[in-house]
């Protein structure tokens, strides 16, 4: 196991090296003079030099890339061009709102997601099985920003139930300030029995983690069915048919234990998908996160904040996958041999 998860680490380390080094030489290719911004419109080209040469803008790349990455290693990702402030604290202060969010639609993906499949199986070719695969396809197949408006003008705009925007109410902030701890807002309000400050920022959470979870509950509804599907042939879950287990017992005992394996393997590929595509939601929401930050700094580019961006998510989601291989290889011995 040791040796697997040494392989599994190296081979990560190489990727998101890979990751940050293509990401450098792709924004610094980008036509627009990253010095100007940083100086100001009004700045000269005397005080533009200055500032490129502050910034190390006029090494050779290979230079510059080595020493972003040397940098990288020392926690150092350089200073946002926009903001003025280490990239890393920008990224810090961010991360958590857009973790919550992603989070939060992984959690609705699971809890609707595996009913959902569990449904379509039992009721195979019929009705429900019908609505569950018609359900996954309009769900997987809508562009996010495209269900983001929607929802907001039906459930917000028209029906007033929840906020239009925003991660709280002021209002409330004002009245009953946040204590920071975890830095996601709404399990810090709970950690802390602020409660009016964690209903408005489950209000404020509800619209856009629907929206994040609509792709998660697509694919694990349609992966649930498929294996339940393959699954219910087999020779044991025959057995308890035949030994006289409810319907329900068959599913749930029997044949979903084998279904985990292929949802915690998906788990993963369906973080970074949700990851990237929270950036859109968190636009029309005006969600304050990494989203409109990475936004914010294309407009100007922004490189040490775009490459910043760039690499969390990258090494996210490579921890998304070690997590996921450690915990299979965990469960399943014959993955370490392969």
């Amino acid at each position: 196991m040791i040796a697997y998860a040494a392989r599994r680490v190296g081979l990560s380390a190489l990727v998101a090296l890979g990751v940050v080094v293509l990401t450098f030489v792709i924004a610094r290719v980008v036509p627009g003079d990253p010095a100007a911004g940083w100086a100001g419109p009004r700045a000269s080209a005397a005080e533009r030099e200055r500032v490129r040469a502050e910034l190390g803008l006029d090494l050779p790349l290979h230079r510059q890339i080595a020493d972003y990455v040397a940098g990288v290693l020392r926690g150092d990702w350089g200073v946002s061009v926009r903001t003025h402030r280490p990239v890393l604290d920008d990224l810090f202060t961010l991360l958590p709102n857009t973790l919550q969010l992603v989070l939060a639609g992984l959690l609705i993906g699971l809890a609707v997601g595996v009913p959902a499949g569990l449904v379509a199986a039992r009721w195979h070719g019929r009705l429900p099985d019908a609505a569950v695969r018609a359900g996954a396809v309009i769900s997987g197949s809508m562009p996010v920003f495209w269900m983001a408006l929607l929802v907001q003008m039906f459930f917000a705009s028209r029906l007033r139930l929840l906020p239009v925007a925003g991660i709280y109410d002021p209002a409330v902030l004002e009245a009953h300030p946040l204590t920071r701890i975890t830095g996601l807002p709404l399990l810090d309000a709970v950690l802390t029995g602020n409660w009016p400050m964690a209903a408005s920022a489950f209000d404020h959470l509800l619209l856009p983690a629907l929206v994040v979870a609509a792709y998660p509950v697509a694919v694990i509804a349609r992966l649930v069915r498929a294996s339940l599907l393959d699954t219910l042939g087999e020779p044991h879950v025959q057995m308890a048919r035949a030994l006289g287990f409810p319907e329900r017992a068959v599913l749930g005992r029997f044949a979903l234990r084998l279904s985990w394996n292929p949802v915690l393997q998906i788990s993963a590929l369906i973080f970074g998908y949700s990851l990237v595509n929270t950036f859109l939601v968190e636009a029309v929401f005006n969600y304050p996160g990494l989203g409109g930050y990475a936004a914010a700094s294309a407009t100007v580019l922004d490189v040490p904040a775009i490459v910043g961006v760039t690499l969390l998510v990258a090494l996210l989601y490579i921890a998304a996958n070690l997590l996921v291989d450690l915990l299979h290889a965990a469960l399943d011995p014959r993955i370490r041999l392969r």
